[in-house]
């Protein structure tokens, strides 16, 4: 990725990218330049094995900053020489080496402002009941970054086979000594096999473990069908990290997510013909595999309260917000607190029900209250001896 500063041509004033034009926009004068888009060179590369082993095929030398808080490596406005990590909040970064990054084949734009994701942060802390009061307070938008993530994509078509065991129910009725029948559900298990087929588009594989993996998973995930074309304008304003997983491993996390799908599809597909499935395994062969190295948006922040680092994500295209936060003490103990008097209310109340229902009733009444209080069947109140009658059959 090129560190290049663009500057309005009208006030000489740093251009950056504008989420709302998708182009560069100079915040004194609102010029705009737009941003060439050529969908046409975002290119699907073969996966070879040199490719895997190497994947120097379009490779440039590019400064990197290494952060010493976190030791993320992440990609800054070349004027800089001092900024905070959207990883670990630390106020520093250095230069300390310089990396061969590839170029991206293509840039996911972010689709939603700082003003608006400001909003969605606001709105999130807001929603945290068990929060304490005072971090509804903590939002600085200066501390709010947006940095692009780097990602690898694959696609492969995939042919194959499984086994598995299908479950067939039936219900087994039975009378017992006492007259009494009784239904059960058994399973009758059939071994099965079938054949599948799918294509996969754009499986993605976060090429950096620096940010918490559960974490971006619960942000979202990205669509791919945004994508523009690699150019540096996009990252005016904005971070970027370089990748630190290989193709080659990024490749082992996409297969095991094929076969996850694979294994869901083989599951869906002895439903259609039998209730359960257990025991399914899968056998695919992939062919015409291709990868892509592409870069997605994500706002970061980084809060400390109380002597312990907190960490919130917001996915720069859905707007989706996930982090963690603490919980106040207080508010648990509130909580538990009401629970345990509204159980304790209950059983006041169903215990008083009880004592006026049966005061003053003589024994035949009392007897017809607890059959219709326990929803009796009539097998039930023979079992127990009890005289039930109608007013129709009251002795004159």
């Amino acid at each position: 990725m090129e560190n290049q500063i663009y500057y309005c041509e009208n006030c000489g004033g740093v251009m950056e990218f504008d989420v709302e034009t998708q182009s560069l926009k100079c915040p004194n004068c609102d010029t705009v330049v737009p941003i060439l888009n050529e969908k046409e060179r975002i290119v699907e590369h073969s996966l070879t094995r040199h490719a895997v082993e190497t994947i120097r095929a379009e490779e440039k030398s590019t400064q990197t900053m290494e952060c010493r808080g976190c030791g993320a490596r992440i990609e800054v406005d070349p004027t800089s020489t001092a900024v905070e990590c959207p990883y670990c909040g630390s106020s520093y970064v250095l230069a300390e080496k310089q990396e061969d990054a590839i170029i991206p084949d293509g840039v996911l734009p972010f689709q939603i402002d700082r003003e608006r994701v400001g909003e969605l942060f606001r709105r999130w802390l807001k929603g945290r009941w068990l929060a304490p009061g005072e971090l509804k307070h903590l939002y600085q938008r200066e501390r709010l970054q947006g940095i692009y993530l780097p990602y690898w994509t694959f696609d492969a078509k995939a042919d194959a086979r499984y086994t598995a065991m299908g479950g067939r129910h039936r219900t087994v009725t039975r009378r017992g000594p006492n007259g009494k029948t009784t239904h059960r559900v058994v399973t009758d298990w059939y071994p099965t096999s079938g054949s599948l087929r799918r294509v996969f588009d754009d499986v993605l594989v976060p090429a950096s473990h620096k940010l918490d993996g559960d974490l971006l998973r619960r942000a979202g995930v990205f669509g791919t069908q945004q994508m523009a074309s690699y150019s540096p304008e996009y990252f005016s304003g904005y971070g970027a990290e370089c990748y630190t997983v290989d193709l080659e491993d990024a490749h082992k996390e996409a297969l095991q997510t094929m076969e996850r799908e694979l294994e869901q599809m083989a599951a869906d597909d002895v439903l259609r013909r039998f209730d359960e499935v257990r025991d399914v395994r899968v056998q695919a062969d992939y062919r015409d595999e291709t990868y892509k190295h592409v870069m997605m948006p994500v706002y970061t922040t980084a809060y400390t309260y109380k002597g312990k680092r907190y960490h919130v994500l917001i996915n720069g295209q859905s707007g989706r917000v996930e982090g963690d936060y603490p919980k106040s003490p207080a508010k648990i103990g509130a909580i538990a607190a009401a629970v345990l008097i509204i159980i304790a209310l209950v059983y006041w109340f169903s215990q008083s029900g009880e004592e006026r229902g049966y005061a003053g009733v003589h024994e035949p009444q009392a007897a017809e209250a607890r059959v219709d209080a326990a929803w009796l069947t009539e097998a039930e109140i023979e079992e127990e001896n009890w005289w039930v009658y109608s007013e129709d059959s009251l002795p004159t």
